[in-house]
Order: structure tokens, then C-alpha cells, then sequence
């Protein structure tokens, strides 16, 4: 009998072994390698990769580790770039964008009123309507910040009623045709509204509530016509990183509508929908309890108490440094706030409430605390808590309400925040850092289409606290820029943890849905002049990959 050389011996040992080694690694859907993963778990922990099947996030370690012990037909090497959970808007108008990108004019960046009557022109001819519609103007932005007349929407469209709405949503003008159709005349008033008259004729603006009247008119859009709006608004959604957003205000059909088109698999973004207070929500969705599936939340009521800074319609306790004369407007008397809060503290509601002025701010407080009663877990949120008076920040801590922040209005509104707010009350305006440390988080968004969709600019006017030009050189109000841990914190898991969702997203931790976003840039590490031209490489939902860059 021929003997077999012992290496031959050996060679044969070390592959059944390797081979069983193989067959004993478990079998998953995807593994992520090489790659430099932000994990944001309790620990900040960072890794090199990660395994995913069905829809979660299996493991996540080093890549010794992770090779050793799974296997995979699609292994992705990241070449070192950098992982994060997918980005979560905590504050945005996603249903609003979608229409806004499909039936609007986009009047965002335009230097005058003739530039923005030269806009509306063009989209009228590429887009007949019965009702021309537009948003995006900001006379901040013009030579002359005064607010426009409608002189020349008139002459333009003298029979097809005009509505353009102003950046922020809360100021809007109409020509003469439209303002016709809702029956307002320089007699006209409004509570929580405004009506601007010049020489006691209407100019066409008309400012928070008062705007109802319009849009009133406006015909209702088609599901057809929304079901384009939302998938648009998706596509841009994960373009951007983004993987779940919050929409600050929709009704019960809007909701169904989002809630069927993720059933049938057309709209795989996470949803978390605030209830436009109104009978019809409230009987609908109340006497159910808080929703919570694995794609919509429907957990909370979105009120407004004022209007914004920009059309002077946030509700301030002195007078606007630049308009002695107003102090802004509230929309709607305390006690419809607290009845409201009554109810949706009965039903298990969160209230998360748009408030802009101090003097909104501290009303509000104020009426979530007669329902709150110190600490507590309902999460209920102030919505942008732009200007909040520093005697009024312990009512964040004693009654655990929590901010919902918006890093990119700080440096959109500073080149004119101090001419509304004067030099001392400025100082406690876009406070973010102080509102962060009342409970040690805070949710930060976007509030598009007012702001840009982009997460990656919210991180960056969060830690820079300057604009993409790199002004002011100092930065604005440096003492409340965030630390980037807690940017990217408020972007992923305290979302997640403001719609009460941080067990199932917001983080890259096993067992939980396997959201997540690639970039070409580690913005935890670069210098923070870059952060805005970081670029998304890849988004996926669930492990299944939702954007590529070309």
C-alpha cells in the first residue's frame, strides 16, 4: 500500500476543516465591509462592518468578526467610506414638498417680485391651471424687504385667481381675481390673521390665518395627483439620505392614502404623520390610541400658536424691534390649546406644537404643563422653539417637553433675526445647545420645502452655525452650536426617540430595521467647511438599496 506524503495529509486536513468552517457561518442577506460604521448606540460605538437579513440588522463588529461568522451571496466593500443610520427628518412638510415639486411654481431664491411674476408666467405656460399656484418667495431676499403689492399679478392674470405663498408658509399674496373669489375686501377681518392694506386698499397679503380664506377656494387636489406628490417627494427623500420623515400636519385621507401606498410597496419611506386638529382626525384616529406599524406612526396633533419671524406673525412679548407696533399674532385663544391638550392627553396623543415667538412659547409650555404635571414619558414637543425666554426654559426640563429644532432656519434667518429681535433678545433666539441640555436631547429637522431637504446641511448649520459661504467667519451664536455626535444624534436616533420609534430605527444595533446611509465623506471627521458637500453614495431601507449615485 502507497503511503500519502504528509503535507498531502495535511493539505486535505486544513480544507475540510476550512470547508467546515464555511458551512457553519449563517447564511444572511447582506454584509457590509471595510467600511467606517457610526452605529450611534448608547455608546457611540463605531465599526468596521455589519450583517443584514430580513429586513434587520443582524450584527455589527469588526470585520474579522463579521466574516468569521456570516456568509453572503452580496457582500459590499465600502473601501473605507463612511455608514451611517439612516437620516430621520424630525420636522418636515413631506406630503406639501411632493405638490409643491409637482403643482407649484418654485419661487425659492428669486431677488424681486418681477422675478417671481417672470417665474409664474413660465410655469403657467409649461403648466396650465385653473388655479396658478407658487411658493418659495422671501422679500428678505430683495433690495426692497418691504412686503410686494399685487399690481402686477393683476395685470398679468386678470381672470385666473393667483396664490403664491411665502417661504415660510405663513404669509401669502393673491391677485385681485382670487381675493374676489373668498369675498375679502380691505373691510375684512380675521382673528389670528392680518390682512395688509396700503392707503386702505388690499395689497393681496395676507398673513396666517387670514391666508384660509384663500386656500379655502383652492380646488382640492385628486389621489392621483397626491399619489405623484408623495412618490416625488420620496424620490427626493432618499437622494437626500433620508429614510424616515416626519410630516407636521396631514388629514385622516392623506394618512390612509400614505398608509395604502406603503401596503402595496409604492412608498417604502417610514412616515411618522401629525393630525391636523380637526373633528374629523380626532373622532377618526383618537378612539383607535396611537398607531405604530413598521412603516407610519400616527401618534400625535399638530397645533399652531403664531406665525413665523419672517412675516412678523410670531407672537412676541415685547413688540418687534422693527415694527414697535405688533407684537405678532395667536392664532387661536389658550383655551382651544387647552381643551385640544385635554383631549389628546386622554387619548394617548402627544401635542407638538408650532411655536415661534417667546411669547408663544411660554403660552404653550405653560398649557402643557396644566396637563403634564411634571415628569413624565409622553414626549410632547415644541415645534421650532425659535425664540424662547430664558425664564421659560425650565419648563423644558420640569415637564419633559422636548424641542423639535431646525438647525437651517438659525442660518437662514440670522442675516435679519437681530432687526426683528433687537441685540438682547436675539442672544436667545436658535438656543440650541441650551435647549439640549434641559433634558439631554432634542429633534432636529428640516421643515421642508421651507428649508432645503438636505440632512446634510442641518448637521452642518448645527455645528458651524454658518451659511454654505462660510458666513459669518466666527459662526452665529457659537455658544449653541451642537457637538457633531449630538448633531448626528438629532438626526437618526432622538427622531426616532420623538415619535417613540427608537427600539425599531434610529440606530444600527441588532434587531433593528435595517436603515441606512453611505456617504463619500466621514462628516464626523472632515473639516466642518466641507460637511455640505458630502454626497450620499447609497440609501437603503430594510437592507434593500433605495438610491445609488451615479
Amino acid at each position: 500500500m502507497k503511503i500519502k506524503p504528509i503535507t498531502t495529509i495535511l493539505y486535505a486536513a486544513m480544507l475540510m476543516f476550512i470547508t467546515s468552517s464555511c458551512d457553519n457561518k449563517k447564511e444572511v442577506d447582506l454584509i457590509i465591509k471595510n467600511a467606517k460604521i457610526y452605529t450611534v448606540d448608547e455608546n457611540f460605538d463605531i465599526a468596521e462592518a455589519m450583517a443584514v437579513s430580513n429586513g434587520k440588522f443582524v450584527s455589527v463588529g469588526s470585520n474579522d468578526m463579521i466574516l468569521k461568522t456570516y456568509k453572503s451571496n452580496k457582500s459590499i466593500d465600502a473601501n473605507g467610506m463612511s455608514v451611517y443610520p439612516g437620516f430621520n427628518d424630525g420636522h418636515s412638510h413631506f406630503m406639501g414638498y411632493g405638490l409643491m415639486k409637482t403643482k407649484y411654481a418654485d419661487l425659492v431664491g428669486t431677488g424681486s417680485f418681477d422675478e417671481i411674476v417672470e417665474r409664474v408666467e413660465l410655469h403657467h405656460s409649461n403648466y396650465p391651471a385653473s388655479w396658478i399656484l407658487g411658493r418659495g418667495w422671501d422679500q428678505n431676499d430683495w433690495d426692497d424687504n418691504s412686503f410686494p403689492t399685487n399690481e402686477k399679478l393683476n395685470q398679468k392674470f386678470p381672470e385666473t385667481p393667483v396664490v403664491l405663498t411665502r417661504i415660510d408658509g405663513h404669509a401669502l399674496i393673491a391677485n385681485s381675481k382670487a381675493l374676489e373669489m373668498a369675498g375679502i375686501d380691505s373691510e375684512t377681518k380675521v382673528d389670528g390673521g392680518e390682512i395688509i392694506l396700503s392707503e386702505g386698499e388690499v395689497t393681496g397679503v395676507l398673513i396666517d390665518n387670514a391666508m384660509e380664506l384663500v386656500r379655502n377656494m383652492i380646488p382640492e387636489y385628486s389621489i392621483d395627483e397626491k399619489e405623484i406628490a408623495l412618490i416625488k417627494a420620496q424620490t427626493d427623500c432618499l437622494e437626500a439620505g433620508l429614510t424616515s420623515v416626519t410630516d407636521a400636519g396631514l388629514d385622516r385621507d392623506e394618512i390612509l392614502l400614505i398608509d395604502s401606498l406603503q401596503k402595496q410597496g409604492k412608498l417604502d419611506i417610514r412616515v411618522y404623520a401629525m393630525l391636523n386638529p380637526t373633528d374629523e382626525n380626532f373622532h377618526y384616529f383618537f378612539r383607535k390610541g396611537p398607531v405604530r406599524n413598521n412603516k407610519l406612526t400616527i401618534s400625535s396633533v399638530k397645533l399652531y400658536i403664531d406665525g413665523a419671524l419672517g412675516s412678523r406673525g410670531a407672537l412676541l412679548l415685547e413688540p418687534y424691534s422693527d415694527a414697535p407696533h405688533t407684537h405678532g399674532l395667536k392664532l387661536n385663544p389658550v383655551s382651544y390649546f387647552d381643551t385640544i391638550c385635554a383631549m389628546a392627553y386622554r387619548a394617548g396623543y402627544q401635542v407638538n406644537t408650532h411655536a415661534i415667538g417667546d411669547s408663544g412659547n411660554r403660552i404653550m409650555l405653560q398649557s402643557y404643563a396644566k396637563m403634564l404635571r411634571g415628569k413624565n414619558d409622553r414626549r410632547w414637543r415644541i415645534e421650532h422653539a425659535q425664540v424662547v425666554n430664558p425664564d421659560d426654559w425650565k419648563y423644558f426640563h420640569d415637564y419633559s417637553i422636548i424641542p423639535s429644532v431646525q438647525a437651517t432656519h438659525c442660518t437662514s434667518d440670522m442675516y435679519w433675526a437681530g432687526e426683528r429681535l433687537g441685540n438682547e433678545r436675539v442672544k436667545h433666539a436658535y438656543a440650541y445647545n441650551d435647549l439640549l441640555t434641559q433634558n439631554g436631547w432634542l429633534i432636529n429637522g428640516t421643515d421642508f420645502p421651507i428649508e432645503n431637504i438636505s440632512p446634510l446641511l442641518t448637521f452642518y448649520a448645527s455645528v458651524a452655525r454658518k451659511d454654505e459661504a462660510g458666513w459669518p467667519e466666527g459662526g452665529f451664536q457659537t455658544e449653541n452650536a451642537l457637538s457633531r455626535e449630538d448633531a448626528l444624534r438629532s438626526i437618526t436616533i432622538w427622531p426616532a426617540k420623538g415619535s417613540f420609534d427608537e427600539n425599531i430605527k434610529g440606530s444600527i444595533e441588532p434587531g433593528k430595521h435595517a436603515d441606512f446611509v453611505i456617504l463619500n465623506k466621514d462628516i464626523m471627521k472632515i473639516p466642518k467647511s466641507e460637511i455640505p458637500y458630502a454626497e450620499v453614495n447609497s440609501t437603503y431601507i430594510d437592507g434593500q438599496l433605495m438610491y445609488k449615485n451615479k
